[in-house]
């Protein structure tokens, strides 16, 4: 019987070791496909890009997700600081291939409401824009963009210098001297009003005399009116009077040149006539010196002048 029992001790042994050693197998094979599949299975759905960030990285961790405006596409793989450049972060991300990725697409961190995580948003402005790839076999990188926190954390900051520089300006402003000054002002604001009002008074009286002296000129203004129409109405009788002046004188002054005409034709012709008997006068005087007794007796008759027949 011992025999058989130990026979049995051995079998069941072995059974143990063989099921130990497939299940090890089994396992061993199990961790080296899903580390291929991790590893080699996806590189044909993925890309790789890169993005420099200038901020805080806080909330960030390996494997964050990557939204393209809210929908996965992909995770972050690696966050190191930059050799060059410690100021900046760069992280490296794996998209999903076919996700339009463009050279106008931006990245920024998002933060999952108030767990404090952190995930990489992606967004672009152009649908025309040519798609980002890689040049000279280098990882091509996506432009980022400060995040919603890092604005406002900069806006408060420049917030806060501009309240510093405003509240030293007006401690410049209020200080003691000028609060003396002002205090002055305000005295001297506060007589002035006084004078003011007691010289309402006598602006009142001023303002109706004002009054009365516009009723006045304009009333004068009416008189110059009349006057000056009084005084229109003169001138076009003068104008008349002048015209009609004109028109006697250019009359009168035609009347005398025609009888002046007649009188010198008148004259020319007694003239004339005087001549011709100064003529006969001469030619007689002559004809008596020639024959004295011919103004008795008329015995002799005159000898004819040179053309004429006897």
């Amino acid at each position: 019987m011992n025999e058989v029992a130990s026979g049995c001790g051995m079998e069941s042994k072995v059974n143990y070791t063989i099921v130990g050693l497939f299940v090890v197998l089994l396992t061993s094979g199990l961790l080296g496909f899903a580390y291929w599949l991790a590893k080699h299975g996806n590189q044909e759905d993925y890309v790789t890009y890169r993005v420099y960030m200038s901020e805080s990285v806080a909330g960030l961790t390996n494997d964050a997700a990557v939204k393209y405006r809210g929908v996965d596409v992909g995770t972050v793989t690696r966050m190191e600081l930059v050799p060059d450049n410690p100021e900046h972060v760069m992280l490296t991300l794996h998209i999903r291939r076919g996700t339009p990725v463009t050279t106008d697409t931006r990245a920024s961190i998002r933060f999952y409401g108030v767990t404090g995580l952190g995930y990489i948003e992606l967004q672009g402005s152009s649908t025309e824009a040519p798609a980002l790839k890689a040049k000279d076999g280098k990882i091509p990188v996506i432009k980022s963009t400060p995040s919603t926190f890092a604005r406002l954390d900069e806006g408060l900051s420049e917030l806060a210098d501009k309240s510093t520089q405003a509240l030293d300006r007006i401690g410049l402003l209020l200080n003691d001297g000028n609060l003396q000054n002002f205090s002055k002002l305000l005295n001297e604001s506060r007589l002035l009003i006084s004078e003011l009002r007691k010289q309402t008074a006598h602006l009142g009286a001023f303002i109706d005399k004002g009054i009365v002296a516009e009723q006045k000129i304009s009333a004068a203004f009416d008189e110059v009116g009349a006057s000056a129409d009084g005084v229109r109405s003169s001138a076009e009788s003068v104008k008349r009077m002048t015209d009609e002046l004109r028109l006697t004188y250019v009359a009168l002054g035609q009347d005398l040149q025609r009888r002046m005409t007649g009188v010198f034709i008148r004259l020319n012709q007694l003239l004339e006539n005087f001549d011709v008997l100064s003529r006969q006068l001469q030619r007689s005087v002559s004809e008596f010196n020639a024959a004295p007794a011919d103004l008795l007796f008329k015995r002799s008759t005159p000898r004819p002048g040179p053309g004429e027949k006897p």
